[in-house]
């Protein structure tokens, strides 16, 4: 559990360290000063604010990013090392503290090794570059003649003149920028980055010993517990708070607008008085029907978009030898996390801070300090790792319940959110609907392609608006004015055609309160553009593999969708194998690519399943995917991310979908929102990784989410020949769908 706070200036006297830096007084005393006290954002551009060097030879890296189960702190750990030629072994890693680490936003879109990771490396670089020149005056000898080991410099030829980093700090600052005029190593010269490297967090994990946001403790820590609306919408009529007087460890009821909550002296005294608190609610104007879903977003107001618009759709398709046309949905899902959120906030007049599982320490800052009415300078906001995410889950919003329940008592009080409030409340993924038509010429090349998406935003992050938080919604708090975002991500495929166009149509207001799942949109449109190519190529009697490589001229698209089918054993065939209908269980394989945002990772994936004529039960036996992100860090976190990826997104295609009536979501436990088991688990996941070291990393987290869902419709249909439309793939759903063959 964690009990007390250490500055980073105390960590630095009591490790003996010296800071790699030059002089900034006020930001560095902003660093010692206790928790809830002015704090102003670290300089990005002095080396200080990134890296620390102790007498001991260790060295620490303060990272506005933060581990989310990912391996980051591994790999940005590993980037370090390597520009400092120091072992692996002596790295330490401060996360996410608005206290103590350099603002780098949001851990988000698969962009920590592809935008975070480039200015961690420019202050190692710079951070060597002087080391060799205090080495050089030290050792008498130009820099050029010097190497680096360990983090000991010594005299090429003569071993015996060498300094150790430590000797060469000595106490002294050395008040130094990032210029980014460094020289980099050479990709030819690394031996850490690219190399394999046993996680770091792993441990404990595993022994149980890792510190979860649920595990922080402090002293004098109360607890409190939110009493939700009883339907979206609705408005507070009345608090009877008699109803819980002489409760034991009853603290406080706290309203504010529609927000109320109580506090506690113990958790499940405030489980127990939350239970009991009567309040009133007027009922607002009911949600249309869940059967109604997709219409509801076919007829909504939107704000139409042209992303791509080139040559003559309507004459290509009037001149197609076949048309087809389609129409794909994607339903409301959730980050589901398997611990529900949690924070812990202390607020008090002179400032405030809080311990959360936020993806943006900063962002999350200013939402907070907005909704408390304090500058952003008197709030703090740690990271603590919480229980999974992948998006905009409740983190962010439990921290807000928290911080307002914390200023109410003036004392800090921890909130744990219920699995119904996870379910219930936390930001879903956007409900989609994507509509393709496209035109085959006599040869079965792909003439024409128009395509459309209707979606919301797919980010309603914090952003510095407390409008964003559910706390700051139900507390008043302004309405949040949010950038159409996310939807539109692979909407444009990565094919060649010579007559495209593709359109987005946002719609302000999704039924239910929507942000950033993995992904955002790329998954959902790349579920349709790979299904549809999957379609044409049936039409066109083709191969699905040679199909889409004579729609692709990248080289590297190419290579993976190569890559991927040997990988596979795939056997080249015209069209999906028509299964007649039965009881028995027929196999199939299918294939989608995609290159993520159109600019990053490419991913190909084959995957095999097992479906059942009788049940409509669908088994991802195997899957194999083929992986290009440029420059690979660590090969063995690349794959623990795509299998996760593999793994949590077969759950999205194949169960997952959130219910609501008029008044809410209704699943809002496991039984009504099933996901993937241990069981299901696909018995064979391989990856095929293709490294470019001469090329910048991108990342890797989401892009293989993109085409999982895809390459399992499109098995389906080879098992079958029936072709589902609407994810997730159900047992419910294959089984109607069989019966009208």
């Amino acid at each position: 559990m964690v009990t007390a706070e250490v500055s980073r200036r105390t960590f630095l006297k009591g490790g003996g360290a010296l800071v790699v830096a030059f002089s900034l007084p006020s930001e560095l005393a902003a660093q010692s000063v206790p928790p809830a006290r002015a704090v102003k954002a670290l300089p990005a551009d002095q080396i200080d604010s990134w890296l620390a060097i102790g007498q001991d030879g260790r060295v620490t890296l303060y990272c506005g990013k933060v581990e989310l189960g990912t391996g980051v702190e591994t790999a940005l750990s590993q980037i370090v090392a390597e520009e400092l030629d120091v072992g692996f072994r002596r790295m330490t890693i401060v996360q996410g503290d608005t206290g103590r680490t350099p603002d780098q936003g949001y851990t988000v879109g698969s962009k920590t090794i592809q935008v975070g990771g480039p200015p961690i490396r420019q202050a190692a670089a710079e951070a060597r570059q002087t080391l060799l020149s205090l080495a050089s005056s030290h050792l008498g000898e130009p820099a050029e003649q010097l190497v680096v080991r360990d983090g000991v410099v010594s005299v090429k030829g003569d071993s015996t003149k060498q300094v150790s980093y430590e000797r060469l700090i000595g106490g002294r600052r050395f008040e130094r920028a990032v210029t980014k005029n460094a020289p980099l190593k050479a990709p030819g010269r690394y031996s850490i980055v690219g190399k394999p490297v046993r996680r770091v967090d792993i441990p404990a994990r595993v022994t149980g010993t890792h510190v979860y946001v649920q595990n922080v403790r402090v002293r004098g820590m109360l607890h409190g517990r939110v009493v939700r609306p009883s339907a979206i919408g609705a408005v507070l009529g009345g608090v009877d708070e008699a109803s819980v007087a002489g409760m034991p460890g009853v603290v406080k009821v706290v309203t504010q607008g529609n927000f109320v909550g109580v506090v506690a002296e113990r958790e499940e005294e405030a489980i127990q008085a939350a239970s009991a608190l009567k309040v009133t609610w007027q009922t607002p104007r009911p949600l249309p029907a869940m059967t109604a879903l997709w219409d509801t977003i076919r007829d909504a107001r939107t704000t139409e978009k042209a992303l791509v618009n080139t040559g003559d759709v309507d004459a290509g398709l009037a001149g197609a030898a076949r048309v087809l046309h389609a129409t794909y949905r994607y339903p409301f899902q959730m980050h589901a996390a398997i611990g529900p959120s949690c924070a812990v906030a202390d607020v008090r007049p002179d400032g405030a801070t809080v311990w959360s599982g936020t993806q943006g320490p900063y962002p999350l800052r200013t939402s907070l300090a907005s909704l408390l009415a304090m500058p952003a300078e008197q709030v703090r906001v740690i990271f603590v790792e919480a229980s999974g995410c992948y998006g905009h889950n409740g983190a962010d919003d439990a921290a807000a319940d928290a911080a307002l329940l914390s200023q109410a008592v003036g004392k800090p009080v921890r909130v744990q959110w219920m699995r119904y409030d996870e379910h219930g409340w936390e930001p879903k993924g956007p409900a989609m609907v994507m509509e393709v038509r496209a035109g085959l010429d006599g040869g079965g090349n792909v003439v024409a392609w128009d395509y459309t998406v209707w979606t919301p935003t797919h980010s309603t992050r914090p952003d510095g608006q407390a409008g964003n938080l559910l706390a700051g919604q139900l507390a008043g708090a302004a309405q949040a004015k949010n950038p159409f975002i996310g939807g539109d991500r692979n909407a444009r495929h990565p094919y060649v055609i010579k007559n495209e166009r593709v359109t987005a149509r946002w719609f302000a207001a999704p039924l239910l309160r929507s942000s950033a799942l993995r992904g955002l949109g790329a998954p959902q449109n790349t579920y349709a553009n790979e299904s549809f190519m999957d379609e044409l190529a049936t039409t066109a009697a083709a191969d699905p593999v040679q199909f889409r490589q004579r729609h692709l001229s990248d080289p590297r698209a190419n290579a993976v969708v190569a890559a991927v089918a040997k990988l596979a054993g795939w056997v080249p065939r015209p069209a999906p194998r028509k299964r007649p209908p039965g009881s028995g269980v027929s196999r199939g394989r299918g294939i989608a690519f995609a290159q993520y945002e159109n600019a990053f990772a490419y991913v190909a994936t084959v995957a095999d399943v097992d479906v059942n004529h009788a049940t409509g039960e669908v088994r991802v036996a195997r899957v194999f995917v083929a992986h290009d992100c440029g420059l690979i860090v660590n090969p063995d976190g690349l794959r623990n991310q795509i299998e996760g990826s593999v793994v949590q997104t077969i759950s999205r295609a194949l169960k997952e979908e959130v219910t609501f009536d008029g008044s809410g979501v209704t699943s809002v436990d496991w039984r009504s929102y099933p996901i993937l088991t241990f069981p299901e688990v696909p018995e064979r996941i391989e990856i095929a990784l293709i490294n470019h070291p001469e090329r910048p990393a991108l990342g890797a987290g989401e892009p293989t989410a993109c085409t999982v869902p895809a390459a399992i419709g499109n098995a389906i249909a080879d098992a079958t020949g029936v072709r589902l439309r609407t994810v997730p793939f159900t047992a419910e759903r294959v089984k109607e769908a069989l019966s009208r063959v």
